[in-house]
């Protein structure tokens, strides 16, 4: 299945019925008097997160989404029928812009949360609404509200525990492979990852989601190589996990490029717990080793991990730490707060979703 995670998606709810004017008509009833029924009120437009979807490819194929209209009211006081609602499904960790692409409408964060995006108009008073003793034989009704139309952005973003994050050929894949039972794409070419992959990995006992994203280059932010939209993936993320490749020409240089392309992209990314690592150093010498590790130590200012993806070596000391941080790290802000107002609760009450 082809990876989408942003989406321009019409929607309109539906418009309510109008009401109607009809007058009782029966041989022998002299004043039969108003019956004109209400018109039906229209379909909303709902959003739903769902579990089993993992892409927004649905909406390349269908871009325009109508509830339906409300029924007109009738005579003999009978009312038009509502119109149905138009249930769009989403991904886990989708959210909702506006057209502006920067107001945020609405984040999903858990299965089965529902959100009505448009309301459907009301439907219109019929003739028999506006009887009273001063006015017995009311001849007009209400025509039905129109529903409501916009244009929003569907953006979606990983629900992962720890993201990896480097220059391309860092090998972030072959790590991510070796972790886990995901098998990304690894070949000696950059961006070999096009699209972000996921792994469930095993530290110990303790598992967490581990999330893969295509690297990053200098001027990425400004649209170099594959740009910066992907890093929308690990904005969730509790911890990140940045490969440096022992193999390239200046580890601190390397590092200092992914630090700025994270600055320049915003989403409090720069204030995430960051765990380094100097990776492929099964293909180095031992002095071009210490010389790569002192330099990354300068640029990070804090003493890097040696690893090796191919052959395993500190892999395992790596996902201990990224564990305990895990364990440790609210996943945001917002998350936060959820959990320090829980804690405030009964031990026992587990904190309640959130409504849509």
């Amino acid at each position: 299945m082809k990876f989408l995670d942003e989406a321009k998606v019409y929607v309109r709810s539906g418009d309510g019925g109008n009401g109607c004017v009809a007058f009782r008509r029966e041989k022998f009833i002299e004043f039969g008097g108003p019956n004109g029924g209400n018109g039906g009120r229209g379909g909303d437009v709902v959003i739903e997160a769902v579990d089993g979807l993992n892409t927004l490819i649905d909406y390349r194929y269908q871009q325009h989404f109508k509830a339906q209209r409300g029924g007109n009211g009738s005579g003999k006081d009978c009312h038009g029928a509502g119109g149905k609602s138009v249930v769009l499904k989403v991904p886990v960790g989708t959210q909702i812009f506006d057209e502006d692409r920067e107001t945020l409408i609405h984040d999903f964060t858990t299965v089965g949360e529902r959100f009505v995006l448009s309301q459907g108009g009301n439907g219109g008073f019929g003739n028999a609404h506006f009887k009273s003793p001063t006015n017995r034989a009311p001849r007009h009704a209400n025509p039905g509200q129109p529903g409501e139309e916009r244009w929003i952005w569907l953006r979606m973003k990983l629900i992962a525990d720890a993201g990896l994050v480097g220059l391309p050929n860092a090998g972030k894949s072959t790590f991510l492979s070796k972790v886990s039972a995901a098998k990304p794409k690894i070949a000696d070419y950059p961006f070999t990852t096009l699209h972000p992959q996921l792994g469930v990995v095993n530290a110990d006992g303790r598992e967490f989601v581990l999330a893969d994203i295509p690297g990053l280059i200098e001027g990425a932010h400004e649209g170099a190589g594959l740009g910066d939209r992907f890093l929308g993936h690990v904005e969730r993320c509790r911890v990140l996990l940045h490969l440096v490749d022992a193999t390239c020409e200046h580890a601190g240089k390397a590092y200092k490029t992914v630090r700025h392309e994270l600055e320049a992209y915003g989403g409090e990314l720069t204030d995430k717990v960051e765990i380094v690592a100097l990776n492929k150093i099964d293909a180095v010498d031992p002095d071009e080793l210490k010389k790569q590790k002192d330099r990354l130590k300068r640029a990070a200012k804090k003493t890097p991990m040696l690893i090796s993806g191919a052959t395993g070596e500190g892999v395992k000391e790596a996902l201990r730490k990224l564990a305990d941080v895990i364990s440790e790290q609210p996943v945001s802000t917002k998350a936060k707060s959820t959990t320090e107002s829980a804690a405030t609760e009964e031990p026992w009450a587990a904190p309640s979703p959130p409504q849509g």
